[in-house]
């Protein structure tokens, strides 16, 4: 602790602090100079140092940005490098960490890039961010027809998508002819979208391809000077005003081209273009097996489930014998519950009766036995009339609980004229087609049967 109070730092909190500080306050930058001390370890990264008369700088150019690099890297030579400032903690290296690099003498190429860049920005040049269909139905490629770019794009396209029709618009990509070619391109592109859209679905020809919905201009990487057709100003605006919405790749990772900054979509290489551009058939496929996997089980599941339902069902539906058999034991049930209240209420009355006559017998004026019989009479007279009615309103619900069966009966039908035929099985004879010429049959009636002989077969 100082004379201030505050605690030492300690020598990797320092290194830390000072690497923090050192990358918020440069961010990425430009440095030219000469490589010197030149390393590459089996690691694949590459070490070297950026020398000028009075200085130098040592640089780590990490694997995963060296690999994409095309530019070749040996001492002496003079580049330029695009990195950020930083600090190599464990041992206090003060270091460039590169991300590109560039030979030194693209300096005025550059100068002129971001010259351009800044100008087709301030004119809202870049702000094209229209969504491209996914997947296309027709794609316009524009490219070299004998580049490692259409292979790969077409490979590509090919093993994840083969619906997809894709059309090559041939265009050099590299030297001076290159871009009034490329806009020349997409300006037919453009005319025959136009074309086909101005021409109703009916009036296009059997097997007419689909309009083209987008367009990919792509190349390989190079040097900036092989790129640079992708910088020109006039190809730029082509791009920014296509009607139809435009994906860029154009080069490597590492390398951005001002066509790129006016397309609607960038992609990294040609080959992460065509994966972007449409989808893996097989992981569709891999999907379409699973959502069919598990249609299938729903639709075990509800087969399963109905046929335990119709088993349910069937178990429910009954016969009309049952129920007719049921309706005459609930019959019979009612018929014996009215004997028993017949017999019932005759037994109090004859309690009540009896009670009376007793107490008849108690008084003996004759006087008293007047009244009393003539009670008595009435009161039989009364009980006989109320038994009378009681079996007559019994006997009623008794008819009328025999109509309800007797309607419900098979045997009823017979009763209104029509009969039963049945042939020497026993089998129910349904249709005019079931019967032959002298073929024997009997007639259940109402009442009584027929014995019949088959004449003829009438159509109606």
């Amino acid at each position: 602790m100082d004379a201030t109070g505050t605690p030492p730092l300690s020598v990797s909190d320092l290194n830390r602090q000072a690497r923090q500080m050192l990358e918020r306050g440069f961010g990425d930058c430009w440095v030219e100079g000469e490589i010197s001390g030149l390393a590459r370890p089996a690691s694949g990264h590459i070490y070297f140092s950026l020398k000028d008369a009075k200085a130098q700088l040592k640089c780590a150019f990490f694997r995963n940005r060296a690999s994409l690099s095309r530019t070749p890297l040996k001492d002496g030579d003079r580049i330029k490098v695009r990195g950020r400032v930083s600090i190599f903690e464990p041992r206090g290296d003060y270091q460039l960490i590169v991300d590109a690099v560039q030979p030194s003498g693209e300096g005025e190429l550059m100068a002129a890039y971001e010259r351009l860049k800044r100008q087709l920005s301030a004119e809202g040049m870049f702000a094209n961010a229209r969504p491209l269909p996914y997947p296309p139905r027709h794609l316009a490629l524009i490219t070299s027809p004998t580049g490692a770019a259409i292979r790969d794009v077409l490979a590509v396209l090919q093993a994840r998508w083969p619906m997809v029709r894709v059309s090559v618009f041939p265009s050099p990509v590299q030297g001076r002819e290159a871009p009034p070619a490329l806009i020349r391109a997409l300006a037919l592109v453009n005319r025959q979208a136009r074309r086909d859209a101005e021409t109703p679905v009916a009036a296009r020809a059997p097997g007419a391809p689909e309009p083209f919905d987008a367009v990919l201009i792509t190349r390989g990487g190079g040097s900036l000077e092989d790129l640079w057709a992708f910088n020109d100003e006039h190809l730029v605006r082509a791009i920014y005003h296509s009607a139809l919405p435009v994906m860029a790749a154009i080069g490597h990772e590492v390398d951005t081209t001002l066509a790129e900054f006016a397309a609607d979509v960038r992609a990294p290489t040609p080959s992460a273009a065509a994966e972007r551009l449409v989808p893996d058939r097989r992981d569709l496929e891999a999907t379409l097996s699973q959502q069919r996997r598990r249609l299938l089980q729903a639709w075990r599941g509800r087969f399963n489930a109905e046929s335990q339902r119709l088993d349910h069902l069937r178990a429910r539906l009954r016969h009309p014998g049952e129920r007719l058999a049921q309706q005459r034991q609930h019959l019979a049930g009612l018929d014996r519950r009215l004997q028993l209240a017949m017999q019932q209420r005759l037994q109090r009355d004859r309690q009540r009766l009896e009670t009376a006559t007793r107490r008849f017998a108690r008084h003996d004026p004759s006087r008293t036995l007047r009244q009393s019989r003539e009670r008595v009479d009435q009161l039989r007279q009364r009980l006989e009339s109320a038994q009378q009615r009681q079996l007559q309103r019994e006997r009623q619900r008794l008819e009328g609980v025999a109509r309800e069966l007797n309607a419900v009966s098979p045997l009823a039908v017979l009763g209104r004229g029509y009969s039963i035929l049945q042939d020497d099985d026993g089998q129910v004879v349904r249709a005019a087609s079931q019967t032959q010429p002298g073929q024997m049959l009997t007639a259940r009636l109402g009442e009584g049967r027929l014995k019949l002989e088959v004449k003829r077969r009438l159509k109606r």
